[in-house]
């Protein structure tokens, strides 16, 4: 894998400016913690050598003056949103962030239910919690938010919202994806302060869109496709521009609230500390950028990963065209189409060629690797036996896993199971390698393969089931899937 990132550096000057910003306050720092603390698979497929858990590693150097906000929208609540990398819901991805803190040490000091309007599917997720034993608070809904700055800074506004009660010196406000409110219960939480005499400082642990890089470039371009069906637009900073003279890329949101942002200083402090909405920011990934066209060719990929995720959401009604709009003008915007993803192209061209459902993969180094489904094997299987073989060496025609071997997985999934489908999903062939490795040598270079295949770029003709998706996302391979059920040619068909 070709890195573009380094991450090492990033670590050491982000943590530095973080420590400059806290002391810049006086009591207390509200720091919103954009993207995920830790999993930011995101940040790892468009900077290649950023670790997923970076933020995480900086946090734990503070944990003892820190303590953290889990931040959940009530109308992601109420339509069951689900994190796609992870296949959870942002209510159930709630309680497994709080494990994962708690289990680091860290202090979890509540969870801020957002854009409260009496959901009754919110108030039963906040009853739960408390059975749980987990404070939580209401946020609620303020008319004309952001802009009506006279009503959000008075009692009818932020003063509705219930105050949160802290004692660390910087308190870390996150969420399991955007959207969610953070900043919103940051400027609320400043509001409730200062009415209780506690001066608070606000400031924001950014990652994208990278506000040194050009407003076009693919790393920025991917940022939008990530979160497209917030309609999130990214944008020159006027006030950055107007104060410094200098451009500055930063996203719609941010830009909005700002005015927000300086009448609350200006009660709270006399004046405003931040003259721009990237001043609030705390972003060096820019600087950390290694090798540019590296990080450019994984930030086009990821768009157009993000489109064909946005076509299969469609095709099972958990997407609005709009999205699957807006990612196909970014792809205009970045000079692209699907044809520019190579395993695409090979996975199609497999199709035509063998008239079944299909599937390539594209290795680090180039290589492509295709696969047709058979009786024993769907594509997605016999692919990630094909790219084991290629990457350990072993001939094409070697059978790793016998077919005496595959037949009683099949019966047992289909006659005692239930299972429509006796073909094996990647799941069942790693654990059938697995087990054949103590035996088969074969095998065991196989399974020693599996770390080779980090970055590697797979499509399928097909949507493939929620266990394939999952393995190639532990793998840390990149995944596209056609917005198709099953194909029918040749009178065969195939169905995941």
């Amino acid at each position: 894998m070709k890195y573009g990132f380094d991450n090492e550096k990033y670590l050491k000057i982000q943590s530095e400016r973080i420590k400059e910003r806290i002391a810049t306050f006086g009591d207390k720092l509200y720091m919103e913690f954009g993207g995920k603390l830790f999993d930011d698979y995101h940040a790892s497929r468009v900077l290649p050598g950023f670790e997923p858990d970076s933020k995480l590693k900086m946090l734990m150097q503070m944990k003892d003056d820190a303590e953290i906000i889990i931040v959940i929208s009530a109308v992601d609540i109420e339509k069951n949103k689900v994190r796609s990398d992870l296949g959870i819901t942002y209510d159930m991805d709630v309680l497994r962030l709080r494990d994962e803190f708690m289990d680091r040490g860290l202090s979890v000091n509540s969870v801020v239910i957002t854009h409260f309007t009496g959901q009754s599917s919110a108030a039963a997720y906040r009853k739960r919690l408390e059975n749980m034993g987990i404070t939580v608070y209401y946020h609620h809904t303020i008319e004309g938010y952001p802009n009506n700055v006279a009503l959000i800074d008075s009692e009818e506004g932020f003063g509705r919202n219930d105050y949160v009660v802290t004692t660390k010196p910087l308190v870390v406000v996150t969420a399991p994806g955007p959207g969610s409110g953070k900043m919103a219960v940051c400027l609320s939480q400043l509001y409730q302060e200062n009415k209780r005499g506690i001066k608070a400082g606000y400031a924001k642990f950014e990652t994208f869109p990278i506000w040194n890089l050009p407003l076009n470039h693919p790393v920025n371009l991917a940022y939008e496709a990530a979160t497209a069906d917030l309609e999130d637009v990214n944008m020159i900073d006027p006030f950055h521009l107007e104060a410094y003279g200098e451009t500055a890329v930063n996203y719609n949101r941010d830009v909005e609230i700002f005015p927000v942002m300086n009448a609350l200083f200006d009660d709270i402090y006399g004046y405003s500390p931040y003259k721009s909405p990237t001043d609030m920011g705390v972003n060096m990934v820019g600087f950390c950028v290694c090798d540019d066209e590296v990080c450019r060719e994984a930030s086009l990929q990821e768009i157009i990963r993000r489109y064909y995720t946005a076509l299969c959401n469609f095709a099972d009604g958990k997407a609005a065209e709009s999205e699957v709009n807006k990612l196909s003008l970014l792809m205009k915007k970045a000079k692209i189409t699907t044809a520019y993803r190579r395993s695409t192209v090979a996975a199609k061209e497999r199709l035509d060629e063998s008239g079944v459902a299909t599937a390539a993969i594209e290795l680090s180094d180039g290589t492509i690797l295709t696969a047709a489904t058979s009786p024993l094997l769907g594509p997605s299987a016999a692919l990630l036996l094909n790219a084991l073989k290629h990457l350990a060496g072993i001939a094409h025609n070697v059978k790793l896993i016998p077919q005496t071997m595959i037949e009683p997985i099949q019966k047992t999934k289909v006659t005692y199971l239930h299972g429509r489908n006796p073909r094996l999903h990647t799941d069942e062939v790693l654990v059938a390698i697995s087990m054949m490795s103590l035996i088969d040598e074969n095998c065991k270079m196989a399974i020693d393969q599996l770390p080779n295949l980090f970055g590697a770029q797979v499509h399928s003709t097909v949507m493939l089931s929620e266990v394939d998706r999952k393995t190639f996302n532990k793998l840390g391979i990149g995944l596209t899937c056609d917005p198709v059920r099953r194909i029918t040619i040749k009178q065969q068909e195939y169905e995941e």
